[in-house]
């Protein structure tokens, strides 16, 4: 199934560089949990393999994937690779969410 996702190119570079160190393909899981300072966070992981109901796109070989209970949180937004003087983390630009917080892995709807 297609996914209302994109990947950018750091984030797919960033992911590849993870995999092959940990010797796993190069798909990077995103789900959504609650929790967080502002309702729900997201979570990160490597995947062996995409599950048969995750919704998947591709970024220069790299795959994201997400369960539809995340994906329904998720759709439309942007998972990017940001470095900066704080340090470097994966950072999610959702358009769906209402409120967010200063360390970027939490938001509310």
């Amino acid at each position: 199934m297609s996914v209302m996702l994109t990947l950018t190119p750091a984030a797919a570079k960033r992911v590849s560089a993870i995999a092959a160190k940990q010797a796993k393909p190069a798909i990077l899981r995103l789900s959504v949990e609650g929790g967080g300072c502002s309702g729900f966070q997201y979570k990160f992981d490597l995947a062996d393999a995409p599950e048969d109901d995750d919704s998947v796109s591709e970024t220069e070989g790299v795959r994201l994937v997400v369960d539809p209970v995340s994906l329904d949180l998720v759709a439309g937004s942007t998972v990017d690779f940001v470095e900066s003087l704080g340090g470097a983390a994966f950072r999610v630009e959702n358009p769906q969410a209402a409120a967010g917080c200063g360390c970027g892995s939490s938001f509310g709807i």
